[in-house]
């Protein structure tokens, strides 16, 4: 998939203004993700198309589908072990999926019955999903964005 640009104003402009949205380029194939990583792991998946190396499923891995985002919270590519800020396409199927058995990180009363029965379901679960945060920095909007994590081996 070739990576569309816009003007971020322009595009602002156009996200909706309220509620709960999954912002992200796609199609009916594949989605755009962003992750970081350490420069021996971007590096080699840049040269070779394909992550190897260091790379190992058994780690955490942040996938964002917003880049400024991903920015951000890398600390602009000056984290440690963040530092190479990667587009990656994933099949839909695949999104859709991390979608499907997500887990929140955090107890929320509101969708769980329980704690209990929400450990159950950490534990069972190889994705998580952090809380939902301000995505439009420095302009704070009702708009969230969610940022999913997959744990293999949990």
């Amino acid at each position: 998939m070739q990576l569309a640009t816009e003007n971020y104003l322009t595009q602002v402009s156009n996200w909706p203004t309220t509620g709960r949205h999954i912002l992200a380029q796609f199609d009916e194939n594949s989605v755009v993700v962003y992750q970081a990583y350490k420069p021996e792991i971007g590096n080699f998946a840049v040269s070779k198309g394909y992550f190897g190396g260091e790379f190992s499923l058994n780690r955490m891995s942040w996938i964002k589908t917003n880049f400024l985002w991903m920015m951000y919270r890398s600390g602009w590519g000056s984290k440690t072990g963040q530092e190479v800020i990667l587009a990656v396409t994933i099949k839909r199927t695949a999104f859709d999926e991390i979608l499907a058995t997500a887990v929140h990180s955090k107890f929320i009363p509101t969708i769980y019955k329980t704690q209990e029965e929400w450990k159950e379901l950490v534990r069972r679960s190889p994705v998580a999903c952090k809380p939902p945060k301000n995505i439009d920095y420095p302009r704070q909007t009702p708009t969230k964005c969610l940022g999913y994590y997959a744990m293999a081996n949990r």
